[in-house]
Protein backbone atom coordinates (compact mmCIF):
# COMPACT_ATOMS: atom_id res chain seq x y z
CA UNK A 1 0.00 0.00 0.00
CA UNK A 2 1.52 3.34 -0.53
CA UNK A 3 -0.37 4.64 2.50
CA UNK A 4 -0.17 3.36 6.51
CA UNK A 5 -3.39 2.68 7.79
CA UNK A 6 -4.85 1.13 10.96
CA UNK A 7 -7.60 1.61 13.30
CA UNK A 8 -6.78 -0.54 16.70
CA UNK A 9 -9.17 0.04 19.38
CA UNK A 10 -7.53 -0.88 22.77
CA UNK A 11 -9.05 -1.36 26.05
CA UNK A 12 -6.56 -0.42 28.78
CA UNK A 13 -6.76 -1.51 32.65
CA UNK A 14 -4.28 -0.73 35.60
CA UNK A 15 -4.96 -0.18 39.35
CA UNK A 16 -4.01 2.17 41.64
CA UNK A 17 -0.83 0.61 43.44
CA UNK A 18 -2.38 -1.73 46.42
CA UNK A 19 -5.17 -0.54 44.94
CA UNK A 20 -5.77 1.54 47.04
CA UNK A 21 -9.30 3.48 46.94
CA UNK A 22 -7.80 6.83 45.81
CA UNK A 23 -9.90 8.05 42.98
CA UNK A 24 -12.26 9.93 44.73
CA UNK A 25 -15.00 11.57 43.50
CA UNK A 26 -13.69 14.92 43.83
CA UNK A 27 -11.10 13.89 41.29
CA UNK A 28 -11.95 11.52 39.35
CA UNK A 29 -13.25 13.59 36.58
CA UNK A 30 -10.16 15.46 36.40
CA UNK A 31 -8.40 13.00 36.14
CA UNK A 32 -10.08 11.23 32.88
CA UNK A 33 -10.05 14.20 31.59
CA UNK A 34 -6.55 14.81 32.09
CA UNK A 35 -5.58 11.29 30.68
CA UNK A 36 -7.31 12.03 27.77
CA UNK A 37 -5.38 14.67 26.97
CA UNK A 38 -2.05 12.63 27.23
CA UNK A 39 -3.83 10.22 24.82
CA UNK A 40 -4.88 12.90 22.16
CA UNK A 41 -1.30 14.18 22.40
CA UNK A 42 0.11 10.58 21.62
CA UNK A 43 -2.35 10.76 18.94
CA UNK A 44 -4.81 8.07 20.75
CA UNK A 45 -7.85 9.46 20.60
CA UNK A 46 -9.79 8.71 23.86
CA UNK A 47 -13.32 7.14 23.40
CA UNK A 48 -14.28 6.53 26.68
CA UNK A 49 -12.55 6.62 30.13
CA UNK A 50 -13.62 5.97 33.54
CA UNK A 51 -13.11 3.56 36.51
CA UNK A 52 -13.54 2.95 40.16
CA UNK A 53 -12.07 3.94 43.16
CA UNK A 54 -8.91 1.89 43.04
CA UNK A 55 -8.35 0.99 38.80
CA UNK A 56 -9.06 2.78 35.93
CA UNK A 57 -10.91 1.45 32.31
CA UNK A 58 -9.07 3.43 28.90
CA UNK A 59 -10.62 2.60 25.42
CA UNK A 60 -8.59 4.17 23.01
CA UNK A 61 -7.60 4.16 19.48
CA UNK A 62 -4.27 3.12 19.60
CA UNK A 63 -1.39 5.24 16.97
CA UNK A 64 0.24 3.43 14.78
CA UNK A 65 3.13 5.94 15.84
CA UNK A 66 3.11 4.76 19.23
CA UNK A 67 3.72 1.27 20.90
CA UNK A 68 1.12 0.25 23.02
CA UNK A 69 3.79 0.13 26.09
CA UNK A 70 5.08 3.35 25.44
CA UNK A 71 1.38 5.07 26.04
CA UNK A 72 0.56 3.48 28.63
CA UNK A 73 4.02 4.25 30.39
CA UNK A 74 3.14 8.09 29.91
CA UNK A 75 -0.64 7.74 30.56
CA UNK A 76 0.59 6.15 33.97
CA UNK A 77 3.48 8.43 34.91
CA UNK A 78 2.26 11.50 33.67
CA UNK A 79 -1.18 11.26 35.36
CA UNK A 80 0.23 9.88 38.45
CA UNK A 81 3.21 13.07 38.56
CA UNK A 82 -0.53 15.47 37.88
CA UNK A 83 -2.44 13.48 40.77
CA UNK A 84 0.21 14.44 43.43
CA UNK A 85 -0.58 18.26 42.78
CA UNK A 86 -3.71 18.45 43.41
CA UNK A 87 -3.59 17.57 47.52
CA UNK A 88 -1.69 16.41 50.12
CA UNK A 89 -4.53 13.56 50.33
CA UNK A 90 -2.94 12.25 46.70
CA UNK A 91 0.97 12.62 47.93
CA UNK A 92 1.35 8.91 47.89
CA UNK A 93 -0.53 8.41 44.46
CA UNK A 94 1.33 5.62 42.63
CA UNK A 95 -0.06 3.33 39.72
CA UNK A 96 0.34 -0.58 39.69
CA UNK A 97 3.33 -1.63 37.92
CA UNK A 98 1.52 -3.74 35.58
CA UNK A 99 -1.45 -3.29 33.26
CA UNK A 100 -3.77 -5.36 31.00
CA UNK A 101 -4.61 -4.26 27.28
CA UNK A 102 -7.34 -6.07 25.18
CA UNK A 103 -7.69 -5.66 21.04
CA UNK A 104 -11.22 -4.69 20.90
CA UNK A 105 -13.79 -4.91 17.47
CA UNK A 106 -14.99 -2.15 16.92
CA UNK A 107 -18.48 -4.01 16.73
CA UNK A 108 -18.06 -4.18 20.25
CA UNK A 109 -17.11 -0.63 21.13
CA UNK A 110 -20.70 0.69 21.81
CA UNK A 111 -21.15 -2.06 24.60
CA UNK A 112 -18.05 -1.23 26.07
CA UNK A 113 -18.22 2.51 26.16
CA UNK A 114 -21.74 1.72 28.17
CA UNK A 115 -19.52 -0.37 30.77
CA UNK A 116 -16.74 1.85 31.56
CA UNK A 117 -19.63 4.73 31.99
CA UNK A 118 -21.29 2.83 34.24
CA UNK A 119 -18.23 1.32 36.43
CA UNK A 120 -19.67 2.72 39.75
CA UNK A 121 -22.73 0.90 39.23
CA UNK A 122 -20.68 -2.25 37.74
CA UNK A 123 -18.99 -2.17 40.99
CA UNK A 124 -21.67 -2.45 43.33
CA UNK A 125 -22.22 -5.89 42.52
CA UNK A 126 -18.26 -7.24 41.35
CA UNK A 127 -15.10 -6.22 42.86
CA UNK A 128 -11.78 -5.44 40.56
CA UNK A 129 -10.14 -8.73 40.85
CA UNK A 130 -13.25 -10.24 39.77
CA UNK A 131 -13.75 -7.92 36.89
CA UNK A 132 -10.26 -8.44 35.51
CA UNK A 133 -10.63 -12.44 36.00
CA UNK A 134 -13.72 -12.10 33.59
CA UNK A 135 -12.44 -10.00 31.05
CA UNK A 136 -9.26 -12.00 31.28
CA UNK A 137 -11.56 -15.24 30.57
CA UNK A 138 -13.54 -13.54 28.08
CA UNK A 139 -9.92 -13.05 25.95
CA UNK A 140 -8.58 -15.85 26.58
CA UNK A 141 -5.98 -14.83 28.26
CA UNK A 142 -3.29 -17.23 29.81
CA UNK A 143 -2.30 -16.08 33.34
CA UNK A 144 -1.24 -17.36 36.86
CA UNK A 145 -3.80 -16.15 39.40
CA UNK A 146 -1.18 -16.33 42.11
CA UNK A 147 1.59 -13.48 40.16
CA UNK A 148 -1.71 -11.36 39.03
CA UNK A 149 -2.70 -9.72 41.76
CA UNK A 150 0.62 -9.14 43.89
Amino acid sequence: MAQSLAKNYIHIVFSTKNRKPLICPSIENKLYAYIGGICRELECNPVAIGGHNDHIHILCLLSRKIALFNLVEHVKARSSKWIKTQGEEFSNFYWQDGYGAFSVSETHTEKLIDYIKFQQKHHQQKNFENEILEILRKNKVDYDEKYLFD
